[in-house]
């Protein structure tokens, strides 16, 4: 589905960017500005992580697919003028399965917020959160495999993007005059 071929129909904002690349934290800060719906694939996928003992990394991944069917379901539901922050891995998926998802849903126009962040820098955030975080994310084992990922990572880029440099203070203010003008608010 190319940008040209959108024209009418649903709006998403796309919050992307590797584990631990501060995703949440600005997924959040728009949902509130803007008065935005919030879907994420975490808030979606602990409360059944909630119920099982033990979660291997594959039955993880199984729950996030699910997550991430479950996010795109509600956004297919929801009235054409609904807009949609959406904080999530976008990685984790071949980028021809979101096309798909997007085109179900009856989204026409994807912004993205791509969080770039080199790959130390994320596995020493992914690395102070595993006392917090519930059982059943990858452990202390998946920091060098961030490490390549945040290194290679790339946005998505299905429309306009938007980089918040996470290595360095970044602007909101410029974040939010940004969407504001995509959204023409």
């Amino acid at each position: 589905m190319s940008q040209s071929t959108r024209t009418q129909g649903k709006t998403v904002v796309l919050v992307n960017g590797v584990p631990a690349s501060g995703k949440s934290t600005i997924a959040r800060l728009l949902s509130e500005h803007f008065t935005l719906p919030l879907l994420t694939i975490d808030g979606i996928k602990e409360p059944f992580m909630a119920q099982f003992d033990e979660i291997d990394r594959p039955f993880n991944r199984r729950l996030g697919s699910a997550a991430y069917e479950v996010i795109w379901s509600i956004v297919a539901d929801s009235p054409v003028q609904c807009i949609f922050i959406i904080d999530a891995w976008f990685g984790f998926q071949p980028k021809e399965a979101l096309e798909r998802y997007l085109e179900h849903a009856g989204v026409t126009r994807v912004l993205e917020v791509w969080n770039h962040i080199p790959g130390p820098l994320a596995a020493e955030r992914y690395a102070q959160r595993l006392g917090v975080r519930r059982p059943g994310h990858p452990g202390e084992e998946y920091l060098p495999e961030l490490v390549k990922l945040a290194d290679t990572a790339e946005p998505m880029s299905l429309g306009p993007v938007y980089t918040v440099e996470q290595a360095n203070a970044h602007n909101g203010a410029a974040l939010l005059a940004w969407l504001g003008h995509e959204m023409g608010k």
